[in-house]
């Protein structure tokens, strides 16, 4: 499973961007797609996660800003942030695994810079 992430770059406070997770295998086979995060000098954190269900999950600071989604026929998921805020600067990562295995998958990382 190869991932590609894209749509960071800077924003204002009180924006919007919109990440994008393609995925080389159909997304559908594929049973949760989770997006971290990781700012300078911190651990990388869970922001958002997406089942094969749609079932959704969203880290505390998320809730209510960001929405995490699907395009089955493009194989992407999604990451809508709105209202973000200074502290949401950070490499965003998408990351997919399966229930029934223990290896993981990672995207390269995008870039996200909000300035206040």
């Amino acid at each position: 499973v190869q991932l590609q992430a894209s749509g960071g770059g800077l924003a204002q406070a009180g924006g919007s961007l919109r990440l994008s997770c393609a995925a080389s295998v159909n997304i559908l086979s594929i049973d949760a797609v989770d997006w971290y995060r990781q700012a300078p000098e911190k651990e990388r954190e869970l922001v958002a996660t997406l089942t094969k269900s749609t079932s959704t999950g969203y880290a505390q600071f998320a809730k209510g800003r960001f929405t995490i989604s699907r395009d089955n026929a493009k194989n992407i998921v999604y990451l809508q942030m709105n209202s973000l805020k200074p502290e949401d600067t950070a490499i965003y990562y998408c990351h997919a695994r399966y229930y029934s295995s223990t290896d993981r998958y990672w995207g390269q990382g995008t870039q996200v810079t909000v300035s206040s």
